[in-house]
């Protein structure tokens, strides 16, 4: 998994691990494409104050790009 740097700076600004991030690619609440990219959304019930997170990534052949991740403002997600 490879992980961009604005994705990085989000991960510490919003204090995401890498394991939130693959556990909402693994098992979204929601799921969509966006262009080219897919969307995981996931909402932690013991984190992040009960707003979801939102993982835009692209599989590329096995490998996972993670362009960004961050909270979804709304308490939920449509």
């Amino acid at each position: 998994m490879e992980i961009s740097r604005h994705a990085r700076n989000n991960m510490r600004l919003y204090n995401i691990s890498e394991r939130d991030i693959l556990n909402a690619i693994d098992s979204p609440d929601v799921s969509g494409r966006e262009g080219g990219k897919v969307v995981a959304v996931k909402k932690f019930q013991d984190k992040f104050s009960g707003f979801p997170r939102k993982v835009v990534y692209e599989k590329i052949g096995n490998e996972l790009f993670i362009i960004t991740t961050y909270p979804i403002k709304k308490k939920m997600w449509r």
